[in-house]
């Protein structure tokens, strides 16, 4: 054969390949719910994508550790009363808002701010508040598992903000703690559509940020748990001496700051944090996963930008439904009150009556 039909065979095979490739990706593409679209702000805000990744890019370089505390409020967000930005509503004097439930009492002050920062820029470019708090988070998440060595995925937008956010109660049965097991967290994934799959490949955001003492001391003490890889255990006491302790530590001790496979490797090698993250490799149920994405970060990035994208389609509002926040800090004038504000207001009224 000529070199230059070999050359034209070969350049063919590629494209084969890479369409294929393609095709696959498309394939792994969690289906986009109605009213939603990735082109969502064509004509509203154009540059809507652009500036919130210029920002969360500046921003992070300044402070990396952000990169995890915006992830982490997408989570928190998702996982009570769906993707809604409920989470970043303040507290009021007729009742405490989620940021005040337990789980999220560790949430970073920077992240928030960063939300609201991300909201004034999109405003003056656009005009008005055309572009929704609950699209921002999804936005800021996805830049800045990007801008810490993550996959990059196309985000569907068009999400609307909930004018409530939900009861105490809410958060903490949609939050599972760091010492459940995996079919404590597979008990709660199942009510919002998350597989054993979803599970592993979202707990690997760990992969980045930090993790409380008080998050894993009872796997140190009284007696040490005997999943617990000893030269681990004993890095840890050195930062939690006793229970109690007030400081944070790593949740990746191999690459704390960037967003790669290693959690796993962790994991095999009995270096988890938390119950939560060891028990992913005890359990049989999700331990052949969490091995496969410690032999392949390839099969970890393609899970996780299916499933983070699967995630941030929980019980999303649309269309006419919400409202569009122009303080993501704050419900808009004259918007609703929670039910559960509601029922406590005419039970008050009442008793008093």
């Amino acid at each position: 054969m000529a070199r230059g039909a070999t050359v034209s065979a070969a350049l063919a095979l590629v494209a084969l390949l890479c369409a294929s490739t393609t095709a696959a990706a498309e394939a792994r593409q969690p289906p986009v719910v109605g009213g939603m679209s990735f082109d969502f702000y064509k004509r509203s805000c154009p540059k809507a994508e652009s500036i919130v990744r210029s920002f969360v890019k500046s921003a992070v370089r300044k402070d990396i550790g952000l990169a995890a505390g915006l992830l982490r409020l997408h989570f928190h967000d998702c996982f009570v009363q769906g993707c809604d930005a409920s989470v970043l509503l303040d507290g009021s004097a007729t009742g405490p808002g989620e940021q005040q439930a337990p789980p999220n009492l560790t949430l970073r002050p920077s992240a928030f701010k960063a939300i609201n920062d991300i909201r004034d820029r999109l405003e003056k470019a656009c005009g008005a508040p055309v572009v929704s708090c609950s699209d921002i988070l999804a936005l800021a998440a996805r830049d800045s598992v990007v801008e810490s060595g993550g996959p990059s995925y196309k985000v569907p937008l068009g999400r609307r903000d909930s004018p409530n956010f939900a009861t105490q109660q809410d958060v903490l049965s949609g939050l599972p703690p760091p010492s459940a097991s995996v079919p404590a967290l597979l008990a709660v994934l199942s009510k919002i559509n998350l597989d054993a799959n979803d599970l592993v490949a979202l707990s690997g955001g760990h992969t980045i940020g930090l993790g409380h003492c008080t998050s894993f001391e009872d796997r140190l003490f009284p007696q040490q748990d005997p999943t617990l890889n000893n030269t681990f255990a004993s890095g840890l006491k050195r930062t939690c001496p006793a229970k109690g302790t007030d400081r944070r530590t790593v949740l990746d001790i191999r690459t704390p700051n960037i967003f790669d496979n290693k959690y796993y490797v962790n994991l095999v090698n009995r270096e988890g944090l938390f119950t939560s993250d060891q028990d992913l490799f005890t359990n049989a149920t999700t331990k052949a996963i969490v091995a496969k994405f410690a032999q392949s970060q390839k099969a970890f990035f393609h899970q996780f930008a299916f499933s983070v994208v699967k995630m941030g389609q929980i019980n999303v509002l649309t269309g006419s439904q919400g409202q569009i926040r122009s303080n993501c800090s704050a419900r808009n004038p004259g918007a609703a009150l929670p039910w559960s504000v509601v029922e406590s207001v005419v039970e008050a009224e009442s008793l008093v009556f």
